[in-house]
């Protein structure tokens, strides 16, 4: 969970969605959602065919993001739901016990329920403003920290988290970053994803 990279073919531009993950396994990510809002699901599965076994191949947790269906059927190692989708409970009735599921949460109430529901690590955001989602409010980094002190699970904070802002979230309790565009849109993927690696390190040791 210390780099977490989410996929956005926002970016892709000259090189394909695979090359850009490579790049980024490369670099050291430490895990892998891919995220397809707007592709149909015969492609989508495809594209996690291969995603999944490029991540594999570096020993690299493969999640993938809203769809349980695509989850199970090209055997990743997790799904990750937001509020508006599958409950966890409902999620991990589905996938059995062997699969890693990631919940987003902006409060306290939501975390533990989805703590208690079977999710096994909780996505906190926006802690930042970003592009990325544009109905996504800033989370108070006290209600963070809050949420980090409140489960015994992996927090990851997520939204608009780049180079120069992740260590103001040194302390804030979260044991990692989920990035997007800080990793996607960079020209060289493999040195950003170096230095967000170290950065994302001290942040989670209080060496900020």
């Amino acid at each position: 969970m210390l780099l977490y990279a989410v996929t956005d073919r926002a970016w892709t531009g000259e090189q394909t969605l695979y090359e850009q993950v490579e790049q980024a396994l490369d670099g050291g990510v430490t895990c892998v959602q891919l995220r397809e809002k707007g592709l149909a699901e015969e492609a989508f599965l495809a594209e996690a065919m291969e995603i999944g076994a490029l991540c594999r191949a570096y020993g690299v947790p493969f999640l993938i993001n809203d769809s349980v269906e695509i989850a199970l059927a090209c055997g990743a190692d997790g799904v990750h739901v937001g509020q508006s989708d599958m409950d966890a409970g409902r999620v991990r009735a589905a996938v059995g016990e062997g699969m890693l599921i990631g919940v987003s949460a902006r409060t306290v109430e939501q975390a533990v329920k989805a703590r208690d529901a079977g999710a096994d690590y909780l996505g906190v955001g926006a802690v930042f403003a970003t592009a990325t989602k544009h109905d996504a409010k800033e989370l108070p980094r006290r209600d963070l920290q809050d949420i980090c002190a409140a489960v015994d699970i992996p927090v990851v904070a997520i939204g608009g988290i780049h180079r120069e802002n992740i260590l103001e979230l040194t302390g804030s309790g979260a044991d990692g970053v989920a990035l997007v565009s800080a990793i996607f849109a960079a020209k060289d993927i493999e040195r950003e994803c170096r230095e967000l690696k170290e950065l994302s390190r001290r942040m989670v040791a209080g060496a900020g």
